[in-house]
């Protein structure tokens, strides 16, 4: 099968030796996405964070020939669990009925301080 790397341009891919997204066949896995653009973290507050991250995600599946309706899996970690809501409420708003499989996970900490959550996603496209 066929593999497609999708790059974010970001210069700790080369660094880290990741890649933004990996298609392989019908399978699209996008990489832990962080609410950063340009080098700089995007949005204060939880729901904005995880905006920012899933217009990320949004754009690498698209570049890899899918959509938010193609995503089966995602998992979404976070500082505070205590804001699950807001975390939830925008990963709610992206994927309305389509509804992944899930989870939300609390982690001590993520590579900047000021980054609130970051998100995977797998998608499939059908035959």
């Amino acid at each position: 099968m066929k593999r497609k790397n999708i790059s974010s341009g970001a210069p700790w891919e080369d660094i880290v030796g990741y890649s933004r997204a990996v298609r392989i066949g019908n399978t699209i896995e996008v990489s832990g996405t962080a609410p950063v653009e340009n080098g700089n973290v995007k949005g204060d507050t939880a729901y904005e964070q995880a905006i920012v991250c899933l217009e990320i995600i949004k754009k690498s599946l698209e570049e890899a020939g899918a959509n938010m309706d193609d995503v089966i899996r995602t998992r979404i970690f976070v500082t505070d669990i205590s804001q699950w809501a807001e975390f939830g409420k925008a990963h709610g708003e992206f994927f309305g009925g389509n509804k992944p499989a899930t989870s939300m996970v609390e982690v001590n900490a993520l590579i900047d301080p000021k980054m609130l959550v970051e998100i995977e996603a797998t998608a499939v496209l059908s035959d």
